[in-house]
C-alpha cells in the first residue's frame, strides 16, 4: 500500500470511508485542514471519515539503485575516494600550519634579539652619559675627552647655604642641652609595639615622618598618609609609578620612583614632576634649611632642586651607581653612598668632592649625627652598622662597629643620642653616652621592617615592613 499523496509506504496509514483511498495520516490531516476535501475529488472530507489501518510496522526498502552489486561497489568506491581526499586536505593544512608556526617562532626570536640588543645599547648609553664626558673642541691638541665639572648652585642658594652653615655651627658649639620632654633611655628601653595597621600600600618600600603623620610609599605605585595618633590611613595618593624613596618636608611630600621621576605633592595635589634621572631614583634628602631637595639615582648622578621655585638648580656625578644620600646637619656637606661601597662627600655649594670613605659593600643606608662629625652607614649583606668620623681619614675614620644584625634603614634622633636600625631580623636602638664615651643597646625587638623613623620628641618609633604593615613602638 502506497500513500496517494506521497507515493511512499505510509508509516501511519489511514483509509478514506468515501473512496477507500490510502493516505499517510499526517499528510491527509494537513491537507484536510487546508482544503477541507479529499484529494482528487470535490467531496468534503472530515478527519472522522478516516479509518486507521492496523498493520505491522513497515521497513522502507532501499532504493533500487542500491540493490545490485555494481551499485554497492560504486558506493564503496565513492566513500573511499571521499576519505582519501579528506586525508589529503588534512595533511596539506597541517603542513601549512607548521610553516606558519615556524615563521611566527622565527619572528618572535628575532624580536627578542632586537629587544636584547636595544636594551644593551640603552644601558651602554646610560653608562656613557653617567660618566659625563664631552668631545674636545676642534682646536684641541689631543683627542682626549674633557671631563665636565659638577654644577654649582645659583649664587642666591650659595649664600643661603653659607649663612645657614655659620648659624648652625655656632649653635652646635654652644653645647645645647636636650630639649624638654625628650625621650629618656629608660623610656626607650620600655618601647613595645603599641599599635599597628594594614596599609593600602601592599609593597612598602620607604617611609618618612612629619610630626604625627607618616608617608609610606610602595612599589605598587601608592602613597599612604598615616595618622600615628589615630592609627588610621587618612589618605592614599595614586603615584602611578613604583615608589622607591619618600621624603616629607613641611607641607610637601616628595617621592622618587623607579622610572626616574621626582614628584612633589602639596596638600594632596601634585605641584611638580621632575624627570631628570635616567633610571630609578634611589634616595632623597632635604637640606637643613628646608629649601634645597636632593635626589640620587642609578645613573650615578645627584640632583639639587629649589623647593620654593620648584626648579632644578644643579647636578653632579659620582663614579658608581648611587644608592642613598644625606645632608650634613649644618648643610654645607652632602653625602652619597654608592654601589661600589664608597661614601662620597661633596660640598653642597659647588658639588666638588671633598673626601671619600670605604664601607666595603654596596651602601644600603646612611645618616648623619647631630653632633656634626659622625655619620652611620650600613651595607648590603653586612650584619653591623659602621660609625665614621668626618675628622679622620682612611681606616681610622671607622671609629665604631655596632652589631645590630642586617639593617635596611637607619634613623638618628635630633640629639644624636639614639640610633635606630631596622632589618629582617628586627629593630634596635643604639645609645651613645657622651660623658662616658660608651655605646649601649637599650632596645632590641623582633619587629622587622624595611624603614624606621623617630616620632615626635623621639617618644616613639614608626616602622613599616614590606608587606605594608606599619607599627608604632613606644613606652607604656
Amino acid at each position: 500500500m502506497l500513500c496517494a499523496l506521497s507515493g511512499e509506504v505510509p508509516e501511519e496509514p489511514v483509509v478514506s470511508r468515501k473512496t477507500g483511498t490510502v493516505f499517510e495520516k499526517r499528510l491527509i490531516l494537513k491537507y484536510i485542514q487546508e482544503n477541507g476535501k479529499e484529494p482528487g475529488t470535490d467531496e468534503e472530507l472530515d478527519p472522522e471519515d478516516l479509518l486507521d489501518v492496523k498493520t505491522s510496522r513497515v521497513v522502507r526498502p532501499r532504493p533500487p539503485n542500491f540493490t545490485s552489486l555494481p551499485s554497492l561497489l560504486k558506493a564503496f568506491q565513492d566513500e573511499w575516494d571521499a576519505l582519501v581526499l579528506e586525508a589529503y586536505n588534512t595533511r596539506e593544512q597541517l603542513a601549512r600550519t607548521r610553516e606558519e608556526l615556524a615563521t611566527a617562532l622565527y619572528q618572535h626570536d628575532a624580536a627578542v634579539r632586537v629587544i636584547a640588543r636595544l636594551t644593551k645599547e640603552r644601558d651602554e648609553a646610560r653608562d656613557a652619559l653617567s660618566k659625563v664626558t664631552v668631545a674636545p673642541s676642534a682646536g684641541a691638541s689631543n683627542g682626549d675627552a674633557m671631563a665636565v665639572d659638577n654644577e654649582a648652585l645659583p649664587e642666591a642658594l650659595v649664600e643661603h647655604v653659607n649663612e645657614l652653615h655659620q648659624q648652625l655651627t655656632q649653635r652646635r658649639r654652644e653645647k645645647r642641652p636636650a630639649p624638654e620632654n625628650w625621650v629618656t633611655s629608660d623610656e626607650v628601653a620600655s618601647f613595645k609595639q603599641a599599635s599597628y595597621a594594614d596599609l593600602v600600600v601592599s609593597q612598602a618600600s620607604s617611609l618618612d615622618v612629619e610630626q604625627e603623620y607618616a608617608a609610606i610609599g610602595g612599589l605598587d605605585g601608592k602613597l599612604d598618609i598615616y595618622s600615628i595618633q589615630n592609627n588610621t590611613v587618612e589618605r592614599t595618593l595614586d603615584i602611578e609609578e613604583p615608589v622607591t624613596a619618600t621624603l616629607w618636608t613641611g607641607s610637601k611630600v616628595v617621592v622618587g620612583t623607579s622610572k626616574g621621576s621626582v614628584r612633589v605633592w602639596d596638600s594632596g595635589n601634585e605641584v611638580q614632576k621632575f624627570q631628570i634621572h635616567a633610571g630609578a631614583v634611589t634616595g632623597l634628602a632635604v637640606h637643613p634649611g628646608g629649601r634645597i631637595l636632593a635626589s640620587v639615582g642609578v645613573d650615578q648622578s645627584f640632583v639639587f632642586y629649589d623647593l620654593e621655585t620648584l626648579q632644578r638648580v644643579s647636578r653632579g656625578y659620582a663614579d658608581s651607581v648611587l644608592t642613598s644620600c644625606a645632608f650634613h646637619p649644618d648643610g654645607h656637606l652632602f653625602a652619597a653612598g654608592a654601589q661600589n661601597g664608597i661614601i662620597n662627600i661633596f660640598q653642597t655649594a659647588d658639588g666638588a668632592k671633598v673626601t671619600t670613605f670605604s664601607l666595603g659593600s654596596p651602601v644600603q643606608a646612611l645618616v648623619f649625627s647631630e653632633n656634626g662629625y659622625w655619620f652611620a652607614a650600613t651595607g648590603k649583606g653586612q650584619q653591623a652598622v659602621s660609625i665614621f668620623d668626618l675628622r679622620k681619614e682612611g681606616a681610622a675614620a671607622q671609629v665604631k662597629e655596632l652589631q645590630t644584625g642586617d639593617a635596611d634603614s637607619l634613623a638618628w634622633d635630633k640629639t644624636g643620642q639614639y640610633l635606630a636600625t631596622i632589618g629582617s631580623t628586627g629593630a634596635t636602638v643604639q645609645m651613645y653616652v657622651k660623658k662616658s664615651k660608651q655605646w649601649s643597646e637599650p632596645l632590641r625587638t623582633s619587629v622587622a621592617g624595611t624603614a624606621v623613623r623617630w616620632g615626635t620628641n623621639a617618644k616613639s618609633l614608626v616602622t613599616v615592613n614590606r608587606e605594608g604593615v606599619v607599627s608604632v613602638l613606644k613606652s607604656e
